[in-house]
């Protein structure tokens, strides 16, 4: 059994977990070339070599302000076509909820003076936030985003497999167990409004 996180992004974060949480496999793919169409043929095909039968996979969603809108959505769309192409299930996590699950909400201060954290910024937090709760430590921070994704992938199994007695059991902290309960009954959302 392999928990796997995938970050789609031009430089694309891979993670590949045990069942006991260890790092097997923790890289950043890039695929071939600076040009499209063969720069992105590439990515998604190095990503799915990567992958194996049997794999519990969580992939982050699609970016909402990205620049590259247009390679973004091929790319994420390519990985997502080619696990199904291959029987693959997974779970897709909001990009806020992976930084959400270890703490970081993208605000910094007290409240009524609070700054919003942007990009490096954000993204040392996040890496920081990451070597507090797992011990795991990366130079990509795309590598630290597929890190969360697997880390998300073993407790939504966990829970699947009755190893968790239920999200909110006190096994996590109430901010994972929040994520967790977004991804797996999206439907509270939406009949709370």
């Amino acid at each position: 059994m392999r928990f796997v996180g995938i970050d789609p992004s031009s430089k694309t974060g891979f993670v590949a977990l045990d069942e006991h949480g260890e790092v097997l496999r923790a890289k950043e793919l890039t695929g071939v070339s600076d040009g499209d169409p063969r720069r992105m043929v590439t990515l998604i095909n190095e990503v799915v070599a990567h992958i194996k039968p049997g794999d519990f996979i969580c992939i982050e969603g699609f970016p909402f302000d990205t620049q590259r809108a247009m390679f973004a959505g091929g790319l994420h769309h390519g990985i997502r076509n080619e696990l199904f192409k291959r029987k693959l299930d997974y779970y897709e996590v909001a990009p806020n909820a992976v930084k959400k699950f270890v703490n970081v909400t993208g605000w910094v201060g007290e409240k009524g003076n609070k700054k919003r954290l942007t990009g490096p910024q954000k993204k040392k937090v996040v890496m920081a936030a990451v070597q507090e709760h797992f011990g795991f430590t990366h130079k990509s921070d795309n590598v630290v985003d597929a890190y969360i994704l697997a880390q998300i992938a073993k407790d939504i199994w966990m829970l699947d497999s009755g190893m968790y007695s239920s999200i909110n059991a006190g096994y996590l902290p109430k901010y994972q167990a929040d994520v967790l309960t977004k991804i797996l009954h999206p439907e509270l959302k939406k009949n709370a409004k």
